[in-house]
């Protein structure tokens, strides 16, 4: 134990600075290449396998419970349909099973491919977020706004429900199949207005609508036309279209209401104007690949970027651009449950103290209730089909999810750190055994001597390890926010440490957050994002 002493020393800061850039430079040198996608356990897959019995358990009983005549549901792993599962009957006049390749109505979560689409035009430069809607839709050009200042709604507003038109989900379902002829109709005689254009969170169906609208404008073509060739065709989607009438009858699950203790057939609406909000249907294979694709747009990385959109645009489409307000509710067994959440682009994004980045969306209509929901730290998700009308899913996911998570393979990736944090995290530990002055100076930013001077953190780690003694890397990171933080513990003879590091954003990225202290009894705690 002990430090060695070099006391305001007479070194030139450029030199400092030349030092530490070959310090960090030979550091990034050395360390290995990095697969940004890669999960540090390597019976992560067969471990989620062992789950998926448990979760066919919770679905068939949701279904039983719940009056669905038939359902589909499936579990994606890593960018692919990992495991599927069927019960019940897709047509029940005609006795019929679902079967793992029924094709199923999944309304509103339509809206996603439509936000899709829209980024796609954007990436090519054939239109932007930010423009006023009217400039595509002339007939919106007419609405009178709500008040003297409200802004003109833009593709943004409309993407990320926040154009002012009220909810209108009842409503919505009932327009799917109309003309272009009566929907432009419809914009010339009014829109009314619950709020001011960007202001509020409000769900429309009709801002979706009028973005199929501006697909077909600026494309040239008809918005499912356009759909198919540039995005279902691209990704293999097959089975997926937005008129039933081209999906074979052996296939084609029909929907149904649960009324008066009996199932009542729900007629399938056609196609229309109102389709870029809640028209299509797919099978599980299908959106199997479909909610892969915006999984492996996780983490950004280098490498090929096959498309059809850019992994960048899928990533912005699951951020979080509209919240809701907060609630906290409890379960039946007296925990609390924080639920933040609000609307990325056609997805909505939500919070738990569970996990802290969920991606999903459900869909319903006259006969047919779906959801898909994942984790995109953690490469998984689920997705779900039923012909009763409204099936309520979410009350089967939470189970589900959970089910996985006590396999012990839902684990999210590790951040991988970077270069100059591996440097750091050494140069510290060795500042630990015994402390250089000069070592220290050379691992600091600017501003860490000044925020708290060199002799009182000489004496914080010398003091520190005189009452622990020896010290060694236990491995692993207690807490590896992003490649430039992280926390990690330091197995002593008589008490372990804790050392955090914050990189500053200068190249080299040296040190300016620097802490040492005694590990909790009982060892550290990973964070939460609950109390």
């Amino acid at each position: 134990m002990g430090y060695r002493s070099v006391m305001k020393p007479q070194i030139p800061s450029f030199v400092l600075g030349l030092l530490g850039a070959m310090v960090y430079a030979a550091a990034a040198a050395a360390a290995p290449p990095v697969d940004w996608a890669a999960f540090d356990d390597p019976a992560r897959s067969t471990k989620l396998a062992t789950a998926y019995p448990q979760v066919d358990r919770v679905m068939r009983e949701f279904v039983a419970r719940e009056n669905v005549p038939g359902a589909a549901w499936g579990i994606v792993v890593d960018g692919r349909l990992a495991h599927l599962g069927t019960t019940g009957l897709r047509d029940v006049e005609g006795a019929r099973p679902v079967q793992g390749d029924s094709v199923f109505r999944i309304a509103s979560m339509t809206k996603s491919f439509t936000a899709m689409a829209i980024l796609k035009l954007r990436d090519e430069g054939k239109l932007s977020l930010d423009d006023p809607a009217e400039r595509y839709v002339p007939e919106l050009g007419g609405l009178r706004y709500p008040t003297d200042d409200a802004p003109r709604i833009t593709l943004r507003h409309l993407l990320t429900h926040a154009a002012g038109f009220p909810e209108d989900n009842p409503w919505g379902d009932q327009q799917l199949g109309i003309s272009e002829q009566e929907f432009t109709q419809l914009m010339r005689e009014g829109i009314p207005f619950s709020n001011p254009p960007g202001v509020a969170y409000e769900y429309s169906n009709y801002g979706f609508a009028i973005l199929g609208r501006v697909i077909a404008a600026v494309s040239g073509i008809p918005y499912a036309q356009y759909i198919e060739r540039e995005l279902l065709r691209p990704l293999g989607m097959r089975s997926t279209t937005l008129e039933p009438g081209t999906v074979p009858a052996s296939r084609l699950a029909q929907g149904y209401r649960w009324e008066d203790a009996r199932w009542k057939r729900e007629a399938q609406l056609p196609d229309g104007a109102f389709g870029a909000m809640g028209g299509m249907l797919t099978s599980l294979e299908d959106l199997g690949r479909y909610v892969g694709l915006l999984l492996a747009a996780f983490p950004p990385r280098d490498g090929a970027d096959p498309g059809p959109v850019s992994r960048a645009s899928l990533r912005e489409m699951q951020q979080l651009w509209r919240a809701r307000p907060a609630t906290i509710t409890r379960d039946s067994a007296g925990g609390t449950q924080l639920n933040a959440a609000g609307y990325g682009y056609g997805l909505r994004i939500s919070q738990s103290c569970e996990f802290a980045h969920v991606v999903a969306h459900s869909g319903g209509l006259p006969g047919f209730g779906s959801q898909m929901r994942w984790l995109p730290e953690y490469g998984v998700g689920l997705i779900a089909f039923g012909n009763r009308t409204y099936t309520p899913w979410g009350d089967a996911f939470g189970p589900a999810l959970a089910a996985l998570k006590d396999s012990g393979g839902l684990q999210p990736r590790a951040v991988q750190p970077a270069a100059a944090l591996l440097a750091a995290r050494a140069e510290v530990n060795a500042l630990v055994d015994v402390w250089d002055d000069a070592a220290a100076l050379r691992l600091a930013a600017d501003n860490l001597f000044l925020d708290r001077d060199q002799v009182r953190r000489r004496t914080e780690f010398t003091q520190l390890r005189a009452e622990v003694g020896a010290c060694s890397d236990a491995g692993g990171w207690v807490s590896n926010e992003n490649p430039l933080r992280g926390d990690w513990l330091l197995r002593c003879e008589r008490g372990d440490l804790i050392a955090s590091v914050t990189l500053a954003p200068i190249v080299p990225p040296r040190v300016q957050h620097l802490e040492l202290r005694r590990a909790p009894a009982g060892g550290p705690k990973a964070p939460t994002t609950c109390p």
